[in-house]
């Protein structure tokens, strides 16, 4: 029957996050006023988190096909081939609200939604890495969260059993109303054996797994569709409670039933929990579904049709399965001590009905929900044109040294070990290289392949230009994933940005979006997956603009890679991408300028997409062919501190022949794209293979038996002095 209870009126519906424009058309579209969980199942399905509805119009001018992609956007995560009949699935999110609510849980069930996104496709995730954004160092709220959140992730992870491989944090005010916590996962599969989510079947059994269903997280999606305010912390119980003992169990049962041949589709309960998963696979599969929500696994009692629809209760799928399929799955789910109960059916009428104490507590349609869904074209302007900052109005004449270790010594550019020792990245005993690298390395299990991974962006350089920004964040984890030797494959993306309905926030975004897309189209790295994280401010204050890329590669022996840390005295130093004539370097919008400049916003580096691309190869190629032993992609804090930290990683020293030049600080700090610091002990071919490919070289210096930097004549610095103020910041800071 057609529902009339629980009559909603427009107060209800942007209570909910949804326009007057918005209620309109939902009332137009049913030819009524919905009730109160027909409202609730339209503001989930609408918010920004499910619906894109303010990016939809620039996601969709990414580009997302190649001959390696297997599946792109649009399902749980994205597949590509690896070769040896083998896909990788991978995918990153935000829990940006949720974590500022509540850290730990807020850090731990991004962690765990992340993870079933990958196993939910078939594939059994083999690595976690995150991206992490934070306000000032120096104040007990930041304390707060980073303890929370670091713990979160960890508790999660290592508790389930996945390593915590790489990432990235970053401190800026900014960020001290509304922090970012991104979560990646990455996962191995059968290329021809990846689960796809589209119902299929009208009559096929819908199947209800995992832990009950309680009140925790209603409306988290349409409360991370909003802006913080004084307000935040009474959102507490928006926020989902993690338990990776149960989710480690439902990986395990879902890949055991997989393997049987029972499942035809399956779908995680993220955001918007039931709503999202059940209304997903009707719309994708083009058909119908009936639920009985009194069937449901709940663990509080007299829970409404509102409620049960719009928990986002974790560790939870929901499935169909061959209808003859059911007892063995029954069987499965039941030796792992986990819920499983069929709630409904797939239809043909292309509506979700819900059915609660014998009465018909729902009957919409499903394009409304989906295809029909509000798409917004926001105002936008430009970007300012921003000054380039010219190195004579910034340089002193302090020494090299002096500086470097002033920079290595504030939060921008320490060590992050406190943080990254308290995830487990060596479990499952396959991490080659783990966190604190140019990428993490994964073997293939039972293999000699492995898969490079990184997470980058710089959102400095996206504020001062965000198309520029936009294109430097693909670039810069094409070269990381090029500083060990492996062949980047595709990207997911994380857009975290400010409120769309600002044109200036409007502006970051589509100029990003444009700067992403044409690095990933030019570099052949596809966008396989990603999330949009918008309204991240706070009392109207937006977030330094984040669009993170978590790159996937692939390198056919692992035992071929190398690190970003010398290997041997005696070995020579080269810059790959910067010619010998070179005096001075770019220090707009680079963490020198932070440290040593005013606060005008000045443009950033620009990004030579040809020189990326050919410099990279470049690298992979001679890695590979045995001339590079160690090598590290120049970014934050330019060549100096390239240098210092591969001095740092090995132990030793180095010699390094400064130009004659007024200008040293900006050949030592500058932050000019595509470039390398590499070490070898083939000097001569090496160059002369830069040559032969048209590609700037320049040899500045030596690996040395001495721990210490020496930059020119008489300016030595000892590494045990630099390595005490690089390891000691943050464990400084969080001790308050």
């Amino acid at each position: 029957m057609t529902p009339t209870s629980d009559k909603m009126t427009f107060k209800n519906a942007t209570a909910m996050g949804l326009s007057r424009d918005e209620w309109n058309l939902i009332t137009q579209r049913l030819g009524r006023v919905p009730n109160l969980c027909e409202l609730g199942i339209f503001s989930a399905m609408w918010s920004e988190h499910c619906s894109y509805k303010s990016s939809k119009k620039w996601l969709k001018t990414l580009p997302i096909d190649g001959p390696q992609v297997i599946e792109g956007p649009g399902e749980n995560a994205g597949a590509v081939d690896i070769g040896d009949g083998l896909a990788a699935i991978f995918k990153i999110e935000s829990h940006n609200h949720p974590s500022f609510i509540e850290p730990y849980q807020g850090a731990a069930t991004g962690v765990g939604g992340i993870l079933r996104d990958v196993f939910t496709m078939g594939a059994r995730p083999v690595a976690l890495l995150n991206a992490l954004r934070f306000g000032e160092a120096n104040n007990d709220r930041t304390r707060h969260l980073v303890g929370g959140v670091v713990s979160g992730i960890g508790g999660y992870g290592n508790c389930i059993g996945i390593p915590t491989v790489g990432g990235e944090v970053n401190f800026d005010k900014s960020y001290n109303g509304n922090i970012l916590v991104n979560a990646m996962a990455v996962g191995i599969a059968n290329s021809d054996r990846i689960f796809r989510s589209a119902a299929t079947g009208p009559g096929n059994p819908v199947i209800y797994v995992g832990a009950k269903t309680g009140r925790d997280g209603i409306h988290g999606a349409t409360m991370a569709s909003a802006e913080f305010s004084d307000e935040t912390e009474s959102k507490r119980p928006t926020v989902q409670v993690g338990d990776p003992f149960t989710g480690k169990l439902l990986m395990e049962a879902c890949l055991e039933l997989m393997a049987s041949d029972s499942v035809l589709s399956i779908q995680d309960m993220g955001a918007a929990g039931l709503t999202s998963s059940s209304v997903e696979m009707a719309s994708k599969g083009g058909l119908g579904m009936e639920i009985d929500l009194d069937l449901v696994p709940a663990r509080e009692g007299n829970m409404s049709a509102y409620e049960l629809m719009l928990s986002e209760s974790q560790e939870r799928m929901l499935m169909v399965l061959k209808p003859d399929a059911t007892e063995t799955a029954r069987a499965v789910f039941n030796k792992w001590d986990l819920d499983f109960m069929p709630i409904g059916q797939v239809t043909e009428t292309g509506r979700l009905v819900l059915l609660k104490d014998g009465e018909t507590a729902c009957d919409i349609p499903i394009g409304p929900l989906v295809d029909d869904a509000p798409e917004y074209d926001r105002p936008h302007d430009e970007t300012p044109p921003r000054p380039q900052l010219a190195s004579a109005n910034i340089v002193t004449d302090s020494p090299i040294s002096l500086v470097l270790k002033s920079m290595l010594s504030h939060v921008d550019l320490a060590s992050r070990r406190w943080i990254y020792e308290q995830y487990d990245s060596q479990v499952m005993a396959d991490t080659m290289a783990g966190p604190g690298g140019d990428a993490a390395l994964v073997r293939v299990h039972g293999s000699n392949r492995g898969l490079a991974i990184s997470t980058d962006c710089t959102p400095r350089y996206v504020e001062a230009d965000p198309k520029t920004g936009g294109a430097q964040a693909v670039a810069e984890a094409y070269r990381n994933l090029s500083a060990i030797g492996a062949t980047p494959l595709a990207i997911t993306n994380n857009l975290n940005f400010g409120n769309p309905e600002k044109p200036e926030i409007m502006t970051q975004l589509v100029e990003a979006v444009t700067g992403m897309g044409d690095a990933a189209r030019f570099l052949d790295t596809p966008v396989v997956s990603g999330n949009v994280s918008l309204y991240n401010e706070t009392d109207s204050n937006a977030i330094q603009p984040c669009p993170v890329i978590g790159m996937v590669g692939v390198i056919e022996n692992v035992e071929t890679a190398v690190g970003n840390g010398f290997i041997a005295a005696g070995n020579h130093i080269l810059v790959i991408g910067q010619g010998n004539d070179t005096i001075d370097g770019w220090l707009g919008a680079s963490i020198y300028q932070q440290h040593f400049g005013d606060n005008i916003i000045y443009k950033p580096p620009p990004i030579n997409l040809a020189a990326e691309r050919t410099h990279s190869s470049f690298v992979r190629q001679q890695i590979l062919a045995g001339k590079i032993n160690a090598a590290h992609d120049i970014s934050d804090g330019g060549l100096a501190v390239a240098i210092a930290e591969m001095a740092m990683k090995s132990g030793l020293g180095a010699s390094i022949e400064t130009p004659d030049s007024s200008l040293l600080h900006g050949w030592a700090f500058g932050e000019d794209q595509a470039r390398f610091v590499v070490s070898t002990a083939y000097d001569a071919a090496l160059i002369a293979a830069a040559k032969d490919a048209g590609i700037e070289i320049t040899k500045i210096g030596m690996v040395i038996e001495d721990s210490e930097l020496k930059f020119g004549d008489g300016d030595t610095i000892s590494i045990e002095e630099i390595i005490g103020v690089f390891e000691s910041c943050i464990p400084s800071l969080m001790a308050g």
